[in-house]
């Protein structure tokens, strides 16, 4: 896994990750079965570690189907000369 995040962004995803983390801890500590919370949770604890290892998937993919989309016009350029 090469990083594809900028230390700024990877800053940023740690801030947010472990405050949306903490957040919804505190509201399960209260209604342990409410699901929003619980999301919530996963989704803060996944963008903390995104920031810590500077590997976003999401990103990862948006630019393999770019190189994808480029590779598919460049070749297709090439066959209509």
């Amino acid at each position: 896994m090469k990083p594809n995040i900028g230390r700024i962004d990877a800053l940023c995803r740690i801030t947010m990750g472990f405050t949306i983390l903490a957040w919804s801890t505190s509201k399960l500590v209260k209604r342990p079965n409410d699901n929003v919370p619980l999301f919530a949770a996963v989704c803060g604890s996944m963008k903390a570690a995104e920031g810590i290892t500077r590997f976003c998937p999401l990103t990862y993919l948006a630019e393999q189907k770019m190189e994808t989309m480029q590779d598919h016009a460049c070749h297709h350029d090439s066959h209509s000369e």
